[in-house]
């Protein structure tokens, strides 16, 4: 689900992008990985905004601590569903600084227009995932230091945002078993033990 939320994402801005931009066949919106910016391998990135993953959460918050759902009139055990958060940074990785602010600027306002993300208003949103809302995440001084650090890379114009939220469900059913129709007592009669 993580791969199709950022694949839906990377259409959904792009799309914005051409009708904010002069419209281009080739996607100005790339997943990858930031860190690799430097190797001559990440080619495909240059003059891109580049879609990166930067940490996962799960949101314990939404768990549902029970094991079990009741399906029909039987009762079925599976390990609860996982809800994740997911840390992506937008990086504008052009040439020009003055075209890298520009459409760092149109990321943000995109997702001001539109932050939540439903198959009401997104049909292209993979059948999997529920909804996706995305919040701005901001990072101070010190923090963007150490991201950047553990990157490896030169700082580039970039925005996080916080996606959430992913469902993770193998949907592998452990046990089964009937609901309880009755409840039977049975006594002893302890009087006559001395």
């Amino acid at each position: 689900m993580i791969e199709e939320a950022l694949r839906f994402i990377r259409t959904e801005l792009n799309n914005y992008l051409n009708n904010k931009i002069t419209p281009i066949a080739e996607s100005r919106v790339e997943l990858g990985n930031v860190a690799k910016l430097g190797d001559a391998a990440a080619n495909d990135l240059v003059n891109k905004i580049v879609v990166s993953l930067i940490n996962i959460e799960e949101d314990r918050i939404s768990k549902n601590p029970e094991n079990f759902v009741r399906v029909d009139n039987k009762t079925v055990y599976k390990n609860p569903k996982i809800h994740l958060n997911i840390y992506c940074l937008f990086s504008v990785n052009r040439e020009s600084y003055s075209d890298a602010l520009k459409q760092l600027s149109f990321i943000i306002q995109f997702f001001q227009h539109k932050n939540v993300f439903t198959h009401e208003i997104a049909p292209g949103l993979d059948a999997g995932i529920d909804k996706l809302i995305f919040d701005l995440y901001s990072l101070n001084f010190e923090q963007v230091n150490h991201l950047w650090g553990t990157l490896g890379g030169k700082y580039l114009p970039s925005v996080l945002y916080k996606m959430r939220m992913i469902t993770i469900d193998e949907g592998l059913i452990t046990a089964e078993s009937a609901f309880i129709k009755e409840i039977g007592i049975q006594s002893e009669d302890y009087t006559n033990v001395l």
